[in-house]
């Protein structure tokens, strides 16, 4: 009887693409894969495995915290008798793996980081009709708050013959939509050839495709994003039309002690390349309020350039204190109360460009892709402008069965804050 391993997949994206390729490794060798889905349902299915794998995060202070209670809750249900054995992968065993050996003897083994260039096929655990593909690890970036350098060390990409192979595999089965993924994915390509091949690796993995509605690009530098691969983006009918641009800030003090190498003019330079795309296009970026030294001025610097640029998606972070990272030792720490009122005043603010960012659908046809059954007559959906996970989604009203992988026509008859509400036609 084969033996029953549960994966516990925590953090990001990229972590998700780890353990389907552990688990991946796993099947080859007959363990029969159990998906312990979110942290919160993982205790009640953990006793029906064997093995419990946990894939950690360890990129801010939460994200530990997290895997911690996730560990420390599965060494409970050692100690009871429902599990056998415990492994710790991802970033918290590469960035901890001494202290966990010494404090918590319970865990069995550790893994480090995951091999970029697996030749064993992935065990997916996304739904079938989207995927995550990773091309690059790590950053050649040195931003300040950033641990990522310390927990991947240096960048790698991987080669393009894998990647390719994976996109042909995905375009044989149900898959309609592939997240391009890594920590910068335009560096692919600078420890292989000295120059980003961002452009063309995407127009290789159109060209090897047809079944795959759309390509979606994930963490676009600021600095890399070539006038070329807008072009792809705005021309090509099966490129998500989304940029995600992570931007942290735009006070060009901040920026600069975030080593951000890029300067306010030059972001405001390129988001004025990107809006005079004439097209829909959703523009989503990432900020950081309660940088250390970051004054009520350059606060509010930030929040009017929320204000002026209305980005269509925002994800807002509080800074986090880490060890092992340059900002760490920064005097002027912000309070953390400040930083939530910071935080609060600014997710206030973006809520109100959602909503009015979403009023422009109102009675417009839009393409979405069908993900779940709400309940009777109400489906779950999305569009091109919103990704997996972080983003809104759209309530498809219909008196017909939608299949879930499947796209349709939908009228935008009410919009919401973050969502939208439609009609089959």
């Amino acid at each position: 009887m084969a033996k029953k391993v549960g994966i516990l997949s925590l953090g990001c994206a990229r972590n998700l693409v780890d353990s389907e390729v552990i688990s991946g490794v796993l099947k080859e060798k007959n363990y029969e894969i159990l998906d312990l889905g979110s942290f919160e349902n993982s205790l009640e299915q953990a006793g029906e495995v064997d093995i419990a794998l946990v894939n950690t995060c360890a990129f801010i202070k939460e994200a530990k915290e997290e895997s911690i209670r996730s560990i420390l809750d599965l060494i409970e249900l050692k100690k009871e008798g429902k599990l056998k054995k415990i492994i710790v992968a991802g970033c918290l065993s590469q960035r901890y793996k001494d202290e966990l050996f010494r404090q918590l003897p319970e865990i069995d083994a550790f893994l480090g980081i995951v091999s970029l260039n697996h030749s064993s096929k992935r065990f997916r655990l996304t739904p079938a009709h989207y995927a995550y593909v990773k091309i690059c690890e790590g950053c050649i970036n040195h931003c300040s708050f950033s641990t990522i350098p310390s927990i991947k060390t240096k960048f790698r990409s991987r080669i393009r013959e894998s990647i390719i192979s994976e996109i042909r595999d995905l375009d044989k089965g149900p898959c309609r939509e592939v997240n391009i993924i890594g920590q910068d994915i335009t560096a692919y390509g600078w420890d292989l050839y000295r120059e980003s091949r961002l452009t063309v690796l995407i127009e290789e993995l159109l060209e090897n495709s047809s079944k795959i509605d759309w390509f979606r690009l994930l963490y676009l530098s600021p600095l890399r994003l070539s006038d070329g691969l807008l072009r792809l983006i705005a021309n090509h009918n099966r490129i998500a039309k989304y940029i995600d641009l992570p931007l942290q800030h735009i006070n060009d003090r901040i920026l600069k002690s975030m080593q951000r190498n890029i300067d306010s003019a030059q972001i405001r330079k390129l988001i004025g390349k990107i809006r005079r795309i004439s097209l829909p296009l959703a523009i989503r970026t990432t900020l950081i309020v309660g940088f250390p030294g970051e004054t009520e001025k350059e606060f509010n610097e930030l929040l009017e350039f929320v204000k002026e640029v209305k980005f269509e998606r925002l994800g807002l972070f509080m800074y986090s204190s880490e060890e092992g990272t340059k900002a760490f030792g920064f005097p002027a720490q912000v309070p953390q109360k400040i930083k939530e009122e910071r935080y609060n005043i600014i997710m206030s603010c973006q809520q109100d460009i959602a909503r009015e960012v979403n009023e422009r659908w109102q009675d417009k046809v839009l393409k979405v892709l069908i993900e779940a059954r709400q309940e009777d007559g109400v489906y779950l959906g999305r569009t091109q402008y919103d990704a997996p996970e972080v983003d809104g989604s759209v309530f498809v009203k219909s008196v017909k069965e939608l299949p879930v992988g499947n796209f349709i026509d939908a009228r935008v008859i009410d919009t919401l804050a973050y969502d939208l509400v439609a009609q089959a036609v």
